[in-house]
């Protein structure tokens, strides 16, 4: 409805445009006219016109496809049960969630089967802010991370008491936690090795405590 667009535009204020079954074509021509209107910047909404609207029908990409098409926040407009469409959506770039919600679903109406009620409505809200978080930091693989697991890695360290001249092999050397000793993938260069030191059970095992 380019008239309704062009109205609401003139006011000057920001505007959020659900797409409905309008396609690409359509979708541009409306935000041509929402932009020559004078609106104040403006939102689009993937939205699937089906009342409830099923999951596997929801096209959830098409929200990575408007982001790349026409650069502005993109959201979803959900008819789904549930709350899951609206998550994964989150993944995909959506930065708006727009969902019905109802008292009460007993109390019937013509949305009352996809509505939300309002402790659903909070678990949604607490769900897609916990996968926004989630995706909110870069891909970290630096010192402070790495710090942070050795905790959890495994590495190499003396199982049994080892004298200095010994043998290392499988009975006095495994790989278990925390990663504080050699990396459990040189487990192969060191077993047929000799100590250099006498190693106590229980101690990490080094580079400079074996004779290469």
């Amino acid at each position: 409805d380019l008239p309704l667009i062009q109205k609401a535009a003139s006011k000057g204020k920001p505007l959020i445009m659900s797409t409905g079954v309008a396609d690409f074509n359509e979708i541009r021509d409306a935000c041509y006219a929402a932009e020559k209107s004078g609106a104040n910047g403006y939102a689009l909404l993937h939205c699937i016109s089906d009342y409830p609207a099923q999951p596997k029908d929801m096209r959830l990409t098409t929200i990575k496809e408007l982001g790349k098409r026409f650069n502005v926040p993109i959201g979803l407009s959900d008819h789904t049960l549930g709350s899951t469409m609206a998550v994964a959506s989150i993944a995909l770039g959506a930065t708006i969630i727009e969902k019905h919600i109802t008292l009460k679903r007993s109390d019937g109406g013509p949305d009352a089967s996809f509505s939300l009620e309002p402790q659903e409505f909070r678990e949604l809200v607490e769900n897609c802010n916990n996968a926004y978080q989630a995706l909110s930091q870069e891909c970290d693989w630096g010192p402070g991370i790495q710090k942070s697991n050795a905790h959890f890695r495994r590495s190499l360290f003396v199982v049994k008491d080892i004298k200095a001249g010994e043998v290392f092999d499988t009975n006095n050397v495994r790989s278990i936690r925390p990663g504080m000793g050699i990396p459990p993938k040189h487990l192969k260069d060191v077993i047929g090795k000799i100590a250099k030191t006498n190693l106590k059970k229980g101690e990490p095992l080094c580079w400079e405590k074996i004779k290469m």
